[in-house]
């Protein structure tokens, strides 16, 4: 916690004066990308392994009721829809009349 406010502090500060300064930083940094990256995939895997994956049933289980409730819906909504349409139709042709 100490090291990110000095750095940050320098970040304000302008680094310590010197232009050569700053690119030497600058390819510091960059040289520790592969490192970053090392313990990224490390800490996504131990991240992975914890994870608890559902069976295979409860995947085909779920999918299908999302799929009867969407079908559903689907339905639903298309007779409705069926009927406010001819409903209003219907009313403005009786208003026109």
């Amino acid at each position: 916690m100490a090291e990110a406010l000095k750095i940050k502090e320098e970040g304000i500060r302008g680094g310590g004066g010197s232009g050569g300064g700053a690119v030497a930083s600058s390819l510091g940094k960059f040289g520790e990308y592969p490192k970053r990256l090392r313990s990224f995939l490390h800490d996504v895997r131990v991240e992975m392994r914890q994870v608890n994956w559902p069976s295979r049933q409860d995947v085909i289980s779920t999918t299908i009721v999302v799929t009867v409730t969407v079908t559903f819906f689907g339905i639903f909504f298309y007779f409705t829809d069926s009927i406010a349409s001819r409903s209003i139709g219907w009313l403005i042709n009786y208003v026109r009349h």
